[in-house]
């Protein structure tokens, strides 16, 4: 009896190593997140984040406040005390900090402050630039980045309503100057959720689904482009030394790469992110400039989506003198809806959040996270890369070459959306492609996709759960959404 118990635990014990041995990993093993406990009586709607030079961090709030956060870099986020800055703003959704005044972008203009007496309030306070227009409707959001290379600052201004421009710049996106004079850069915004520059300095925003927006997107504020909604376009009397006339209008029910073609002011969407299967509402962007610190992402984006409380991977490529590229999911479970992204110079990434106005899957009104990469390096698609003729995929780690050989490891459908003036679009025009012939590489780091079937103007959507990598852990996300406009000519 005693034989056979010994026997059966034994075999048990023996199970239980093998499970442990073959847990799978989940994204809290290479991006844990540290949650901030906010005081109560505090409405942290976090619409930005900016790190100040005494090592607090700004962070304001969809009500107009903003607040100082201590130690927030502390291992322990409990250590953090929020103190009140500045009150009385409205709807603050872009933070920058620039010699020694703290820039705030609110609905009706940047405004800068700072304190002057060491008391920890704001008590120097002024308008820096106020030349557009607000009538009070709910969805004149504006959004503020950093100053640039050249010393600008770039606001994204959202239209009236979904379909229209009631005020002087509304659907544009403006660029001011270090004096603070307003400069009308590109038209066509419909209604922005973040904004901020790629590692090269281009300036990006995310646009979400409505009039002329089939799904939500990664946009490129190329200066004097038009980024697809005419509803701003009766602004271009009023500029200043820019075009006079505003390019001419896209045929509502067209595609985007046919519309691309004939209006050259047009420039299409970097990445189409795919709706509902890669979230619902794009919003904050921040790039990763942290020399390896954030993990084996160095110089691509991350952009956040407010309905489905995630953060999403992209990787952007030039084609034909045109960005666009790749999302991957990277990291879920956001406390509330994903607003605002800041990277800290330490690598780490602060995340905000609010659930008002959308809802969000984040049950909590409101939150204030920290992402931290552990040093363990997760098996990921880490570029996708178009060909003329396919795709090359780069990893993390090396991949099972004879699992990635076999074609059918490697599943594909493409789609696109109806460009037009109603709200937003389904799925259309969908194809099979047909992966043909894979090769990997020596080193197992990349594999080369030859596909028959790619399709201009779509989304190609890859899967690729059968893949391993050498070691034998299957992908973290096995899925990648490529935005193909411009197929590459070699």
């Amino acid at each position: 009896m005693k034989h056979f118990l010994f026997t059966c635990l034994a075999a048990v014990f023996l199970q239980a190593i093998v499970v442990a041995q073959t847990t799978v990993p989940t994204e809290d093993d290479y991006y844990p997140l540290a949650r901030f406990t906010i005081p109560k009586g505090i409405v942290l709607e976090a619409g930005a984040i900016e790190p100040l030079p005494d090592g607090t961090l700004a962070v304001s709030t969809r009500r107009g406040d903003i607040y100082r956060v201590t130690n927030p870099l502390d291992e322990d986020p409990t250590k953090a005390t929020c103190e009140l800055f500045a009150q009385g703003l409205h709807e603050v959704l872009g933070l920058t900090f620039k010699d020694g005044w703290l820039y705030a972008t609110q609905r009706g203009e940047v405004t800068r402050l700072r304190d002057t007496d060491d008391d920890g309030l704001a008590d120097e306070i002024e308008t820096f630039s106020d030349n557009w227009g607000i009538n009070g409707d709910y969805h004149e959001y504006a959004f503020g980045s950093p100053f640039d290379k050249d010393g600008n600052m770039w606001v994204v201004l959202c239209l009236t309503g979904s379909f229209g421009s009631d005020c002087p710049w509304r659907g544009w996106a403006v660029r001011i100057d270090p004096n603070g004079k307003m400069i009308p850069a590109c038209s066509g915004v419909r209604s922005p959720g973040g904004i901020a520059f790629n590692a090269e300095g281009d300036v990006f925003y995310t646009d979400n689904q409505g009039p002329w927006n089939g799904t939500c997107s990664l946009k490129w504020l190329r200066p004097g482009s038009f980024q697809g909604h005419p509803g701003g376009n009766r602004w271009f009397s009023k500029t200043e030394g820019g075009a006079k006339s505003a390019p001419k209008e896209p045929e509502s029910g067209s595609r985007i790469v046919v519309e691309a073609d004939k209006i050259p002011e047009y420039e299409p969407p970097v990445i189409l992110f795919p709706y509902q299967k890669m979230g619902q509402s794009a919003s904050g962007i921040a790039c990763d400039v942290s020399d390896g610190k954030f993990g084996p992402f160095q110089n691509q984006m991350f952009v956040g989506d407010v309905t489905h409380s995630t953060v999403m991977r992209c990787f952007i490529e030039k084609v034909d003198g045109h960005y666009q590229g790749a999302c991957f999911p990277f990291r879920e479970g956001i406390g509330s809806g994903t607003l605002a992204l800041r990277m800290m110079d330490d690598g780490s990434m602060f995340v905000g959040g609010t659930n008002r106005g959308w809802g969000s899957r984040g049950t909590k009104p409101f939150s204030l996270e920290r992402l931290r990469w552990t040093g363990k390096v997760p098996f990921e698609i880490h570029e996708m890369r178009a060909k003329p003729d396919g795709f090359e995929l780069t990893f993390t780690e090396p991949v099972d070459a004879e699992i990635a050989r076999k074609p059918d490891t490697w599943k594909l459908q493409t789609y696109c959306y109806i460009f037009q003036s109603s709200y937003g679009s389904p799925e259309v025009d969908h194809t099979t492609p047909t992966v043909k012939e894979v090769s990997v590489a020596e080193d197992g780091l990349s594999v080369r996709l030859k596909v028959d079937g790619l399709q201009r103007g779509h989304v190609h959507e890859l899967h690729a759960e059968a893949l391993t990598s050498k070691a034998g852990m299957p992908l973290l996300h096995s899925s990648a959404y490529y935005t193909l406009h411009y197929i590459p000519k070699e």
